[in-house]
């Protein structure tokens, strides 16, 4: 009883604060016409239209696929090289000059490029999500591991332990807390890059519904999108915080 209680209670500011938005919402809305600023209902009612249409789930599901394929290749490229180079000191000094010339490089400077190395379509926008996630992903890493107490190396070296288990049972769960606020910041800003992506060269997905939805003047409709790619936000950021707390646990450094 006392656990459902705590759990009512930290859900009841996170709701008074979304119900007190919309009704501020439905207020200021009262004051334009619908076609320049729709109402929260407006904004249902175009989802709901979208929905019954069939375009509403083909453009998200094809978004999160090209979210979820440009993210895991940052992934995969940003941990193992940031580990590398967190590790090697050396070679970070050799490579890090490069990486802060091209990490200030907005990923939409690199769009005109990327059309034309991949054409029009798919990749291009999976090219700017990566370039938009991979940065913070490689950064994190390296500071992660850099930031590891020389004291637990010590320990796994009176141990006995050798370099390769030191590295995957020592190193890798030490650095996890700070390699997890890289992969959280890099889902931020490859989300939103990819709906720029989007409305710059693709046929499909949110970013499209909304640019398409503006060639109509369906303002209901941009909003609708735009709440959209909000939720889905929000629900990747949750399910990253779910599967973090699971391999911390499993590492034991979260509870």
């Amino acid at each position: 009883m006392n656990g459902f209680i705590s759990k009512l209670a930290r859900l009841a500011l996170p709701l008074t604060s979304l119900i007190a938005f919309t009704l501020l919402w439905q207020v200021a809305a009262r004051r334009y016409p619908p076609e320049q600023f729709p109402a929260p209902s407006d904004v249902v009612r175009a989802i709901v239209e979208l929905a019954d249409m069939g375009t509403l789930w083909s453009h998200m599901g094809i978004s999160l696929a090209r979210f979820g394929a440009a993210y895991l290749l940052a992934v995969l490229a940003g941990i193992p090289l940031g580990l590398f180079l967190g590790r090697f000191i050396r070679c970070h000094k050799a490579i890090d000059p490069l990486i802060q010339v091209l990490r200030p490089i907005s990923p939409i400077a690199w769009f005109p490029l990327a059309v034309l190395w991949f054409g029009i379509g798919n990749a291009p926008a999976v090219f700017i999500i990566f370039l938009a996630s991979f940065y913070p992903v490689l950064l994190a890493t390296i500071s992660a591991v850099r930031a590891v107490p020389p004291v637990y190396l010590k320990v796994a070296g009176n141990f006995g332990a050798r370099a390769d288990m030191t590295f995957l049972r020592v190193i890798v769960p030490a650095a996890f807390p700070g390699i997890m606020v890289g992969l959280h910041i890099a889902v931020g800003t490859g989300w939103i890059h990819l709906v720029a992506g989007e409305m710059l060269g693709a046929q499909s997905g949110l970013g499209f519904m909304i640019v398409d939805a503006r060639n109509f003047l369906r303002t209901d409709q941009i909003m609708a999108g735009m709440l959209l790619v909000g939720l889905l936000g929000l629900a990747i950021y949750r399910g990253m915080k779910s599967l973090e707390r699971i391999i911390g646990r499993r590492w034991g450094v979260s509870q």
